[in-house]
C-alpha cells in the first residue's frame, strides 16, 4: 500500500456538493492500494500515518507525529497512486489491486483508523470525489507499507 501524506491546516473531500470527510490540522493521506497488499500492509501503513514525525516541535524541528499533534487524518482512496509511469506516455495500472481488493482494504484501514485514533475521515471509495485542502509548509511524503 501507498500513501502519498500532506500535512494540512485543513482539509475536505465533496461527493455531489456535500461534504463527506473534513479534518482541521493534520494530515491528508491519498490511498493506493496494490496487488498482493494484505491487511499486514495496512497495518504497516497506518502505524506509519500515526507516528510518522512530520508536525514541527518547539524547535522548528519535525520530530512530532499526528497523535502528538491531536491532528486529524482525512483517508481518500486513490488507484492512481498504483499506476506505472515509467514507459511510455499513458498510466499503467497493472500493479494496481483489482476493485474488490482494493476497496476491501481501504476499509479495513479505515476501520482500524478509526479503532486507533478518534479525529479520522474519509472519502467515499470510488467515487467521483473533489478534495480541498490547504497545504501547511508544503510539507509532502510518499510512504509506502
Amino acid at each position: 500500500m501507498k500513501a502519498l501524506i500532506q500535512r494540512v491546516r485543513r482539509a475536505s473531500v465533496t461527493v455531489d456538493e456535500r461534504v463527506v470527510g473534513a479534518i482541521d490540522h493534520g494530515l491528508l493521506a491519498l490511498v493506493g492500494v496494490e496487488k498482493g497488499d494484505d491487511a499486514t500492509a495496512a497495518e504497516r501503513l497506518l502505524h506509519k500515518l500515526l507516528h510518522y514525525r512530520v508536525f514541527a516541535d518547539e524547535a522548528g524541528k519535525m520530530n512530532l507525529n499526528l497523535q502528538q499533534v491531536e491532528g486529524g487524518l482525512l483517508l481518500v482512496s486513490q488507484f492512481t497512486l498504483a499506476a506505472d509511469t515509467r514507459k511510455g506516455l499513458r498510466p499503467s495500472f497493472s500493479s494496481a489491486a483489482p476493485p474488490a481488493d482494493g476497496e476491501r482494504l481501504f476499509h479495513y484501514l479505515l476501520e482500524r483508523a478509526e479503532a486507533a485514533w478518534p479525529k479520522v475521515a474519509s472519502g467515499e471509495f470510488a467515487a467521483n470525489m473533489q478534495v480541498e485542502l490547504i497545504n501547511d509548509g508544503p510539507v509532502t511524503f510518499l510512504l509506502e507499507s
